[in-house]
């Protein structure tokens, strides 16, 4: 988390105020700039080199820099320096979903170029063009949005995830891309191992609440592409238009699968429980839509049945307080590059807290 967007961790994000004009010559931690900018002349098209790069404000996962040779601008992705769980992070199935998608009408960055040799800097890692923008991070980030302002940001990212589940996957040349079937039985699997792995501590709440996930598992509402970890510190807007999605980013979790786990996700986002994952009041509480007004437009614009929906906002919050465990715990071993990763771990229980709630189990 993006998301793991580093939750997460998002991806190309930033705003034009906030992005440095001058980055530093040095190579930032986990990349060689040096041999970044032998790959870039031999694979990145119109390259003037010398190349300088900065670390990007942002995900809590997937490590993100802006790179540039004075006249372009790129972002280059690459797995967390440690701290690695099967299937995690895996930065190629961002630029092929991304590839893929964007023919077909959803908002994502140009891709550029994927480097598969771990030799060149540490790790495999992806180019994509840079998306000028506003990212939404926290609610300092929303300081002097109307009302109205936010609403349309929110018909916008309601959009554009109906946008997303209504791709054919087959004609996207995905089918390939995931097992439907099964799906939320896989998810629940999943990060309960996940969880095997990254766990600090006991927290006798998260067993209960996966053992409630079980006992409430519905069959798949459908079968779409799903994002994995959309919410809206992973979208980059139009400065001037915020219902205008420029680009949703952070892909490392997507694959194919019920869409309204999706809806769950985004959802879950705007609970404040998330916080101190975000280090910072999550941009969408409390100026946003509340979650069923969300979850109705979002139903109107999909035709999706959200009866079940409680099911799948749990499953989200179990999720993420796994991906925050897997924070917290890249944080204790100390391989974090950056800021904010210390209140990680304090977002677990209230995350776990809030998804039996959903359910409406005592905690």
């Amino acid at each position: 988390m993006k998301s793991e967007a580093e939750v997460g961790q998002a991806g190309p994000v930033g705003t034009a105020e906030s992005l440095p004009t001058t980055p530093d010559s040095d190579s930032p931690p986990g990349l060689d700039v040096g041999a970044l900018n032998r790959w870039f002349d031999a694979n990145v098209p119109g390259c003037q080199g010398p190349l300088t790069a900065t670390l990007l404000h942002g995900g809590r996962s997937n490590l993100t820099y802006l790179v540039t040779d004075g006249h372009s601008r790129w972002v280059v992705r690459r797995p967390p320096l440690g701290g690695l769980t099967p299937s995690a992070h895996d930065v190629g199935r961002e630029y092929r979903v991304m590839s893929a998608l964007r023919a077909r009408g959803v908002a994502v960055p140009a891709t550029v170029a994927h480097c598969t040799d771990e030799e060149v800097t540490g790790a495999p890692f992806t180019v994509v063009a840079y998306v000028e923008g506003r990212v939404l991070r926290t609610r300092a980030d929303t300081a002097g949005l109307t009302p109205h302002d936010m609403l349309r940001c929110a018909d916008g990212l309601v959009a554009q995830l109906a946008r997303l589940h209504a791709v054919s996957y087959a004609e996207a040349g995905l089918s390939g891309w995931g097992r439907p079937e099964g799906y939320l039985r896989r998810q629940l699997d999943r990060w309960r191992t996940q969880w095997d792995l990254v766990a600090t501590r006991p927290l006798p709440g998260l067993p209960r609440l996966h053992k409630a996930l079980e006992d409430a598992l519905p069959a798949e509402s459908g079968a779409s592409i799903v994002h994995g970890d959309f919410r809206v510190d992973n979208t980059i807007l139009d400065p001037a238009d915020l219902s205008r999605v420029r680009a949703v980013v952070d892909w490392e979790l997507s694959t194919l699968g019920d869409p309204l786990a999706d809806l769950g996700t985004f959802l879950a986002y705007r609970d404040p429980a998330v916080d101190a994952l975000l280090d910072s009041p999550a941009a969408t509480d409390p100026g946003f839509p509340g979650p069923l007004e969300l979850a109705e437009q979002y139903a109107l614009l999909s035709g999706r049945d959200i009866t079940l929906l409680p099911f799948y906002r749990a499953l989200a919050y179990f999720k993420i307080a796994v991906i925050a465990e897997g924070v917290y715990a890249r944080h204790l071993q100390g391989v974090t590059v950056g800021e904010g990763f210390a209140g990680a771990g304090a977002s677990v229980p209230e995350l776990v807290k809030a998804g039996l709630a959903v359910l409406g189990r005592r905690r």
